[in-house]
């Protein structure tokens, strides 16, 4: 699933608005020695590397899709030239008739997939026909066994339910907050804050913090991303209620229950709501010489549009195809921004990331947005597979913002001394979106691309290093921070009062394996030092 933190948060919203000043536009291609700013060091990078001739390199972005046509992506969007558009043939003979930037695997026909369910959603519903309402006594042997799993999915299930219910209430309560003060004063402006009367005790708290948030932040942002909210969990409960099986197989008309099945979908990459997918790629490849809007990390790459991430969480088999299909299709990096905590058909996608791995192809992943300890919750995919085997083509991502100190790491970040290898810019990520616009983003999901960024800029002026090799030289020339950083989340206190929320501070090394934040440059000048 796909999470932009701070469309998701409305506490998390107004204190980060409040306790930050506003990051520089860009700054994730900025470097930590250069410009004291903790980007990715990709400018300095470029001066590094000097007239060094480059490769073109694909980088597949597997996603929610991506608007093709926007003004500062449409010169980078991958060209299969073995397909005639349009013709109804499958012309290079890769089962996928007039793939010309890509494929989505929720499309079919006519229509488009928008919201699915969550994973446990699905499971639960399978799950309930067999043992709702029912007890162990009922059951005997693996039957029983069974059972008690579908217990374990009935309670995460709830608990999923409970928290999308209290972040709606949560969005719907500052929304009302919002609508009262433009009811009274005509506007949501800091001005008319200043003598707002409050109109019960919860407006009484949330004043004084809007105000706080107006004086680093545009009102008109908040209200967008407090409205984007609230629109994201009304479809959210909606989509974990609905029947998703049966929607599939009206729209894509693939069989949902047959996770090895292949060939399905359709050639429209955009999809309904490509705002995710569009903001990645902006990050990677946005045009670096037109003058428009932002300037992106990797200057020769092309991006495949592989459309398989819903709002919701996405089908394992979406997956494995869509990691088939870039391999198979000349990516040699696939950036993967987003996650979930339940895969039922682990070993399909353990098998086509396998299939990358012998294929030199760098699978990045987005660690996760939940403030949580992968050592401790489940997160997929990952880069341990069911036969025993690690990957070693894998690179784990968790978001970092923009100014040293203890908030250096994103307060969302999920994080893991093993199961996530560095940290990227993920706080305030100005990218590109739909219709030639935009906008500010948070979340893991913006860390993953800036890592993939580096991943191609290496890769298209280093073209002889495996993808092992890249990771390799990526993990080594970390910036380390050695200073102890808050994490993530916090931590759980039992008092005699009831559980406290506790802020508590780590060594970056406890957070991920290298301790460190990527950097371009570091890695180029280690690359250029190693040729001699």
């Amino acid at each position: 699933m796909k999470k932009i933190v701070v469309s998701l948060s409305a506490v998390l919203l107004l204190n980060s608005l409040s306790a930050q000043k506003k990051a520089p536009e860009n700054w994730y291609l900025l470097d930590p020695k250069a410009d004291k700013v903790y980007g990715a060091g990709i400018e300095e990078a470029y001066k590094t590397l000097g007239d060094r001739k480059s490769e073109t390199v694909i980088v597949a972005v597997i996603d929610s899709g991506v608007d093709v046509n926007h003004e500062d992506l449409k010169d980078v969007i991958w060209v299969n030239k073995d397909e005639i558009p349009n013709n109804g043939i499958d012309d290079d003979k890769n089962g996928y008739i007039d793939d010309i930037n890509g494929w989505s695997f929720l499309g079919g026909a006519e229509n488009d997939i928008d919201g699915a369910p969550l994973e446990i959603a699905r499971i639960y519903q399978t799950l309930s026909k067999k043992y709702e309402g029912k007890t162990a006594a009922d059951f005997t042997g693996k039957d029983k066994e069974d059972f008690a799993y579908w217990k374990t999915i009935e309670a995460d299930y709830t608990k999923e339910m409970n928290k999308t219910r209290s972040g709606f209430e949560q969005m719907d309560m500052i929304n009302s907050f919002i609508q009262n003060v433009k009811k009274d004063k005509g506007e949501f402006t800091k001005e008319a804050l200043k003598d707002y009367e409050p109109k019960n005790d919860i407006e009484k708290q949330i004043l004084p913090k809007f105000k706080l948030a107006l004086l680093v932040t545009d009102a008109s942002e908040i209200e967008s991303q407090i409205t984007g909210g609230l629109e994201h969990y009304e479809g959210f409960l909606k989509n974990n209620l609905m029947n998703g099986d049966s929607l599939r197989r009206a729209v894509v008309g693939d069989d949902p229950l047959n996770p090895n099945q292949k060939i399905y979908g359709c050639n429209r990459v955009q999809g309904p709501d490509a705002f995710h997918g569009t903001h990645v790629s902006g990050i990677i490849a946005a045009n670096r010489t037109n003058s428009l809007g932002i300037i992106g990390e990797a200057a020769n790459v092309q991006i495949m549009v592989l459309r398989a991430v819903p709002n919701g969480d996405e089908r394992d088999k979406d997956i494995a195809n869509a990691i088939y299909y870039a391999v198979d299709n000349g990516a040699s990096i696939v950036n993967m921004s987003f996650g979930k905590g339940y895969s039922p058909h682990k070993d399909v996608v353990d098998r086509a990331m396998k299939y990358a791995q012998d294929h030199d192809v760098l699978l990045i992943h987005a660690a996760g947005n939940d403030s949580k300890n992968k050592e401790i919750h489940a997160n997929y995919p990952n880069k341990y597979l069911e036969n025993g085997l690690v990957l070693t083509n894998w690179i784990d991502v968790g978001a970092s913002s923009y100014k040293k100190g203890k908030t250096l790491p994103a307060s969302f970040s999920n994080y893991g001394t093993t199961k996530v290898d560095l940290f990227g810019p993920g706080v305030a990520i100005h990218s590109t979106v739909p219709d030639n616009k935009y906008k500010d983003a948070n979340g893991t999901s913006m860390a993953c691309p800036s890592v993939a960024g580096v991943a191609a800029l290496i890769r298209s002026y280093f073209p002889e290093l495996t993808a092992e090799q890249v990771k390799k030289v990526m993990e080594e020339t970390v910036v380390k921070y050695n200073r102890k950083v808050q994490l993530p989340g916090g931590t759980i206190k039992e008092t005699k009062k009831g559980p406290k929320h506790k802020k508590s501070k780590v060594r970056m090394t406890e957070l991920c394996v290298t301790g460190g934040f990527v950097n371009a440059n570091n890695a180029v000048k280690q690359l250029l030092k190693d040729e001699k």
